[in-house]
């Protein structure tokens, strides 16, 4: 008979659900935000705060007994150490849940479980930062400042290495047109009509005589 046992079994055995809820312990401490189920994250809550009063007080036997329970050295030196002075001044209340929506499989709540004081979202001790203000003449002053440092326009007389258009000289080597006076060979057509006019005229006269000749 259970009477009285009204803690969440969680679905385990005794030694399952005790090294799981180490395993998830020295998790938290190490990432400070876990990600759970709701049942897990309130069985965690009931058995890590204990650990993390004890961790107060740093002595041999202190570390023994936490030590009994997460059987993790390195959760041990980060619980002794960075996590003890960081909760040194609250008096309970270490970890927040975060609930979030249904899991898609089974429908189970999901939530977030973390250390209260490693969350700066939800601190209200926030150092105030004041934003300083300068005044106008600083400004301007500030601005003369700029524009007077600008002239290095000077340094800028780029225009006069560009005389390039002197090696463009190539247009007086394309006289090529010159050499191709073809034109004048062509005088030979003009000659050729001319001798055969000559010879056709001498032809006509010796025909000519010819016929004088015959008729004398």
């Amino acid at each position: 008979m259970r009477h009285g046992k009204k803690f969440n079994h969680l679905s385990r055995k005794a030694a399952h659900r005790k090294s799981m809820l180490a395993n998830m312990a020295c998790s938290l401490i190490e990432h400070k935000r876990i990600k759970t189920t709701l049942a897990k994250a309130k069985a965690l809550r009931v058995y890590i705060e204990p650990l993390i009063t004890k961790s107060k007080n740093d002595t041999t036997h202190s570390r023994r007994v936490v030590f009994s329970y997460l059987k993790q050295k390195q959760a041990i030196t980060e619980l002794f150490g960075e996590i003890s002075s960081k909760v040194a001044e609250r008096n309970g209340g270490y970890i927040r849940i975060l609930k979030l929506s249904n899991r898609l499989g089974d429908n189970a709540q999901m939530c977030f479980i973390e250390l209260v004081d490693y969350n700066t979202d939800y601190t209200t001790n926030k150092p105030s930062s004041k934003k300083s203000r300068r005044r106008g003449g600083k400004k301007t002053s500030t601005n003369t400042s700029v524009v007077e440092d600008v002239p290095v326009v000077e340094d800028v007389p780029i225009v006069e290495d560009v005389p390039v258009v002197e090696d463009a000289s190539v247009v007086e080597d394309v006289p090529v047109v010159e050499d191709v006076p073809v034109v004048e060979d062509v005088s030979v057509v003009e000659d050729v009509p001319v001798v055969e006019e000559t010879a056709g005229n001498e032809e006509t006269n010796d025909t000519d005589e010819k016929k004088e000749n015959s008729k004398g």
